[in-house]
């Protein structure tokens, strides 16, 4: 398999078994989730580079799951709807959704635009959404503020940089020599113990919310959500 993993959200287990079976032909890995609440479950236990997801979910309904995880990524999302009118598109479109295919239709065009939205996504690495949000933190990264439970706390620039990196990509692993190259520069010339210097302050800095940012021992820090 190739390194694009995607999830399948819909109730239907034959359905997603013939998207797995079509996402294998196209050499992806696809993991699947019945239900709104596994869905959630297992976006913050794997990075997906795109979301296939039916509209009508049981447990938790679609437009949730969907407002879940814009609070932190911007993970490509195909929505999959029986309803083809515009005020039932425009709910979800506000909301992030990136694309919308109405029943019925072949997992061939389905596959189709899961390449359309790679490619894109593949120009668009640098993105960075307006707000960062986890639980009672909030990044405003146009006004370079962040608020804890509503109130601001200062940053210094690089403590700053530091946290919206990691909060960008979560739950994902990063050495301290990657943090150095993407938070620092190539042409920083201190020692990686830097790192750990500005973790420990960005950790004061945000409590409660310092329990996002954990060590992984011997490699270097993950943002877990």
């Amino acid at each position: 398999m190739s390194d694009i993993r995607i999830l399948i959200v819909d109730p239907a287990a034959d359905f997603r078994a013939t998207v797995k079976t079509h996402a294998a032909m196209e050499n992806f890995t696809a993991d699947e989730a019945a239900d709104g609440i596994s869905a959630i479950k297992m976006f913050r236990r794997h990075d997906y580079h795109v979301i296939v997801m039916n509209a009508e979910l049981p447990e938790l309904d679609s437009w949730h799951v969907c407002k879940q995880i814009r609070k932190s990524a911007q993970t490509p999302i195909i929505m999959l709807s029986k309803d083809d009118s515009d005020e039932h598109k425009l709910n979800f479109f506000d909301i992030g959704v990136d694309d919308f295919l109405i029943y019925p239709f072949s997992c061939k065009v389905l596959m189709a635009k899961i390449h359309v939205l790679l490619r894109h996504s593949a120009h668009s690495a640098d993105y960075t959404p307006r707000r960062l949000i986890y639980d009672g933190m909030c990044i405003d990264t146009v006004s370079h503020m962040v608020y804890i439970d509503g109130e601001g706390v200062m940053l210094t620039p690089k403590v700053y940089k530091l946290l919206v990196f990691l909060a960008k990509n979560p739950n994902r692993t990063f050495s301290r020599d990657m943090i150095l190259r993407e938070v620092w520069g190539d042409d920083f010339y201190g020692t990686d113990r830097t790192v750990d210097t500005h973790i420990k302050i960005l950790r004061e800095s945000i409590r409660p919310y310092h329990t996002f940012i954990e060590t992984v021992w011997g490699i270097g820090y993950i943002f877990k959500t």
